[in-house]
């Protein structure tokens, strides 16, 4: 994957992570039944595909993130 596609699949990953925080730190509304979406873990998952990407524009901007010995 390119550079531009990184960017644009990094700031995607960061929008869902913030608007998934956002909708799992809302109070809950025990009068609508409970949440069907489980948004904290969908917002670690969001969070860990804005890491990896990091890494991955890291690496294409020519900087070494693996494993030094190889």
């Amino acid at each position: 994957m390119d550079m531009i596609p990184t960017l644009i699949a990094g700031a995607t990953t960061i929008a869902l992570t913030v608007l998934f925080g956002w909708l799992g730190a809302r109070p809950s509304n025990p009068a609508k039944g409970p949440r069907m979406a489980p948004w904290r873990p969908l917002m670690m998952a969001s969070a860990v595909a804005t890491l990896l990407l990091a890494a991955h524009a890291l690496n294409l901007l020519g900087l070494k993130t693996g494993d030094p010995r190889y």
